[in-house]
C-alpha cells in the first residue's frame, strides 16, 4: 500500500504505532537509568540503535514493494530488539508493534510465522530475565495475547479495505457506466429528434410543397387562355404555403397539427381529403366507421400524419381516378384504411429511405410504419402492379364509449 493510498484515519494510525515504539524504547531505557542498571548504557545504546533503524524503513519504498527487502530489514530489527531484549526484560514490550509492523509487510503465511517466533522470544525474554529463570502465567498470556489481538487487528482491517476496495471499484464502474448510459440516452435523444423532424418534414412541408408545385403547374398552363382560373391557383398555393408555415412552426414546437386543434380527427381527415381533392384531380372519399371517440393525441397526430403521406403518395406516383380513406374506431383498437385504384406497385422493392435514385424519395412508407411502430401498432401494405394499393393501419388504444346523441362523420367526397 502506497502513502497516496492511504486515508487520513490510517496515516494517523501508522504515526500512533511509530509513536508507540518511540515510547516503548524510550521507558526501556529511562526504566534502565531510574534503577541504576549496571548495563544502562548498552541498554540506551541499543535503544538509540533500534529506534534509528526501525525509523529507516518507512523511508525505504522499496520495503512496500518487495517482500525480500522487508524481510531483510525485519530480520536487523529482531536482531537489534533481541539484544535489547537480553539487557532488559522492558524490551519485551516492543514485540507488539513488531507485530503489526510483520503482519504489515509480510505475506500472511510468513507474517504468522514471524509473529509466532516473536511471541516465542518474547516469552522466553519474560523466563530469561525471571530470577528463577521459570515462567509464570502472566509471561506466556502477556505476549500471546498481545499477539492474537494484533492479528485479529490486522486481519481484520485488511477484510474491511479488501471490502471498500470492491465498493470502490464498483462505483466507478457504475459511474462510468451512468456516464456512458447518459451519452447513449443523448444520442438516442438526437437520433429520435431527428427521426421526428424527418417525417414532420416529409409528411407536411414536402407534401405541401408538391401540392404547390402542382398548383402552380397547373396555374402556369392556364395563364394563356383562362387567367381567372390560373389566379386561382395561385390563391391555392398561397394558402397552401401559408398552412404549411404554420405546420412548419408547429412541429417544430411539437404541438399538435392545426387541423387537431380546430376539431376531431374525422374532421381533419375529411378536411384533409378535401384539400387534396381540391389540389389534384382524384376523387377522394373520407367516411367514418364506428363510434367516434377521442384519442390520445399521440394517436390523433399519427393517423392524420399518415393519411396525409398515404393520400400524398397517391397523388404524385399512383395515377389514380379515386381514393378511399376509412377511419374504423373498434373496442380496444382504431384502424385508418387508404384504397386507391391506381397504378399499383410491388411493395418488396421500395427502395430504403435515401437510397432511391431520386433524392428525398423512399421515405413515405418508412415514415409511416415508424410513426405505428412507435404506439405499439402495425402498417400493412398490399399492392400489385395494376391493381391499385391500400394502406391500412392499426393502432390499439382503450377506447371510451362514446357519448350519447354521437353520430359517425357524414361521407365527404370531392
Amino acid at each position: 500500500m502506497t502513502d497516496h493510498s492511504l486515508t487520513p484515519v490510517l496515516r494517523v494510525l501508522r504515526s500512533c504505532l511509530h509513536l508507540m515504539v518511540a515510547a516503548l524504547l524510550a521507558l526501556a531505557a529511562v526504566r534502565a537509568v531510574v534503577d541504576h542498571a549496571p548495563d544502562a548504557p548498552a541498554v540506551i545504546a541499543t535503544a538509540v540503535v533500534l529506534f534509528a533503524l526501525y525509523a529507516v524503513g518507512p523511508a525505504l519504498p522499496r520495503l512496500r514493494s518487495s517482500t525480500s527487502a522487508a524481510a531483510l530489514w525485519l530480520a536487523a530489527v529482531a536482531l537489534v530488539w533481541l539484544v535489547l531484549l537480553a539487557l532488559t526484560p522492558d524490551g519485551v514490550w516492543v514485540a507488539f508493534p513488531l507485530f503489526f509492523v510483520q503482519l504489515h509487510l509480510l505475506p500472511l503465511r510468513g507474517a504468522l510465522a514471524a509473529v509466532a517466533a516473536t511471541t516465542v522470544v518474547a516469552v522466553a525474554g519474560f523466563g530469561w530475565h525471571n530470577h528463577t529463570h521459570a515462567l509464570t502465567v502472566g509471561a506466556v498470556i502477556g505476549p500471546v495475547l498481545g499477539a492474537a489481538v494484533a492479528i485479529a487487528v490486522v486481519l481484520g482491517y485488511q477484510a474491511l479495505y479488501r471490502e471498500s476496495e470492491q465498493r470502490r471499484r464498483l462505483i466507478e464502474e457504475l459511474t462510468a457506466a451512468r456516464g456512458e448510459l447518459a451519452v447513449a440516452e443523448h444520442a438516442a435523444g438526437v437520433l429520435a429528434e431527428r427521426e421526428r423532424l424527418a417525417r414532420e418534414i416529409h409528411d407536411t412541408l414536402a407534401q405541401g410543397l408538391s401540392s404547390i408545385q402542382l398548383l402552380l403547374r397547373a396555374a402556369e398552363r392556364a395563364i394563356p387562355e383562362r387567367p381567372e382560373a390560373a389566379l386561382g391557383h395561385v390563391r391555392q398555393a398561397r394558402t397552401a404555403a401559408v398552412d404549411n408555415l404554420a405546420e412548419a412552426r408547429r412541429f417544430v414546437r411539437a404541438l399538435s397539427p392545426p387541423d387537431l386543434e380546430a376539431g376531431s380527427l374525422p374532421a381533419a381527415l375529411e378536411r384533409l381529403c378535401a384539400t387534396t381533392a381540391r389540389t389534384s384531380s382524384l376523387a377522394v372519399h373520407c367516411q367514418v366507421s364506428g363510434a367516434p371517440t377521442a384519442l390520445p393525441t399521440p394517436h390523433e397526430v399519427a393517423l392524420l400524419r399518415i393519411a396525409q403521406s398515404a393520400l400524398a403518395n397517391t397523388v404524385r406516383h399512383a395515377a389514380a381516378d379515386r381514393v378511399e380513406l376509412t377511419l374504423s374506431y373498434m373496442d380496444t383498437e382504431v384502424a385508418l384504411d387508404v384504397v386507391d385504384d391506381g397504378a399499383g406497385f410491388v411493395p418488396a422493392e421500395v427502395p430504403a429511405p435515401g437510397s432511391a435514385a431520386v433524392t428525398g424519395t423512399g421515405f413515405g412508407l418508412a415514415a409511416m410504419r415508424a410513426r405505428a411502430h412507435a404506439l405499439q401498432g402495425t402498417l400493412v401494405v398490399e399492392s400489385a402492379p395494376g391493381e391499385g394499393t391500400a394502406v391500412a393501419v392499426t393502432l390499439p388504444c382503450p377506447v371510451a364509449p362514446a357519448p350519447s346523441g354521437s353520430s359517425t362523420a357524414p361521407e365527404a367526397a370531392s
